[in-house]
């Protein structure tokens, strides 16, 4: 990947969260020009300031419902890749504000898909949703790429209609035009500097830092685990593909394989298991629905793209562990572990790449 995305041009919505910064410090490591359109980051600390990627990518503070804003800045960068990764993220905050979250996720979708239909300049856009907008019948097999669409609650639902969205521009507009268009479908991500808000891991972190004792809801719980570089070293993979082969396009689930899709319970025990003097114990959840099961397949992305997750759970949890030790306890220069995690996890694919 190194060769292609150097000096390459890539637009990046939702640079200033979680995911987003990763692939933007992964990015810019690559030797690509990266802009970013994005809300300020939301949570203080943050991992974009952390990294002080203001100073290393161009990025814009914009809202993506500002759909003139953006069209300026389509028009001076003029990118070749685009990702689009904004959106209100959290399954909790859709049912206290549904109005933002559909206007967000579903309105913001639109806006990037006009951006890219007016700018012939793109070759290859990425809308990256999640593995929540199936109809979640708590199946105990994982779902595929063709099941049914219809997410649940607010957030959910709404990054279902994102896709829905994506869907129509691609059969009204995109198909006539020089560029490929993919859905990517991802189960949770964890990874260090995630300092969210009801998220498992983060509570984790936060809570053993406090030397205090991890509350966990619904602990019985199932969902696909896989670190953040897993996810966002995906996007990259799948956007190079299609950029050279227009008939790579489509639908792909991402996620780890079937025995890295555990409970909450066990993946909060793994922690624990990492991180000395960590203790847990489950609390009553009186809040809104959440699914209970959740579980995908991706035999589609391993079979046409030739693709598989190399770290598994376990490994997922140690890099996220060592990540926020050396934030929070060793005083480490966290770039430089960034850095190291992302340079071991190209290593791997580099290596399987060469064996396969």
């Amino acid at each position: 990947m190194e060769e292609f995305y150097r000096n390459k041009k890539v637009l990046i919505t939702g640079h200033t969260g979680f995911k987003g910064s990763w692939m933007s410090f992964l990015l810019q490591s690559l030797g690509a020009n990266v802009t970013g359109i994005a809300l300020e980051p939301s949570t203080d600390p943050a991992l974009f300031n952390i990294l002080s990627l203001d100073e290393k990518i161009d990025s814009r503070i914009i809202d993506i419902r500002d759909l003139e804003s953006m069209m300026r800045v389509f028009d001076e960068v003029q990118p070749e890749i685009v990702i689009h990764m904004a959106a209100q993220p959290l399954v909790i905050d859709s049912y206290k504000n549904p109005v933002y979250t559909y206007d967000v996720n579903v309105m913001g979708t639109v806006n990037i898909c006009e951006c890219v239909r007016t700018h012939p300049s793109v070759r290859s856009f990425v809308n990256v949703t999640t593995d929540k907008v199936y109809q979640n019948n708590e199946w105990c097999y994982g779902y595929r790429e063709n099941d049914r669409l219809n997410g649940y609650d607010p957030y959910s639902n709404s990054k279902s209609c994102s896709e829905l969205v994506t869907d129509s521009y691609t059969n009204s507009f995109f198909n006539t035009l020089n560029l490929a268009v993919s859905r990517c479908r991802a189960g949770n991500v964890i990874g260090g500097g995630d300092f969210s808000e009801n998220r498992i891991i983060p509570d984790c972190v936060k809570y053993t830092v406090n030397k205090e004792i991890i509350q966990v809801r619904n602990p019985n719980s199932t969902r696909p685990y896989q670190h953040v570089l897993e996810a966002v070293t995906f996007y990259l993979y799948l956007a190079m593909m299609q950029y050279a082969d227009k008939n790579l396009q489509g639908t792909y689930n991402i996620g780890p394989d079937e025995s890295d899709c555990i409970t909450t319970g066990s993946i909060v025990e793994l922690f624990c298991s990492k991180w000395s003097g960590a203790k847990w114990n489950a609390t009553e959840f009186n809040g809104p629905h959440e699914a209970n099961f959740l579980k995908l397949d991706c035999s589609k992305a391993k079979s046409i793209l030739n693709w598989k997750p190399l770290w598994n759970v376990e490994k997922a949890i140690e890099a996220t562990v060592e990540w926020s030790k050396a934030y929070y306890e060793d005083q480490q220069d966290i770039e430089l572990v960034t850095l190291k995690q992302i340079n071991e996890y190209l290593e791997e694919i580099k290596a399987w790449k060469e064996s396969s």
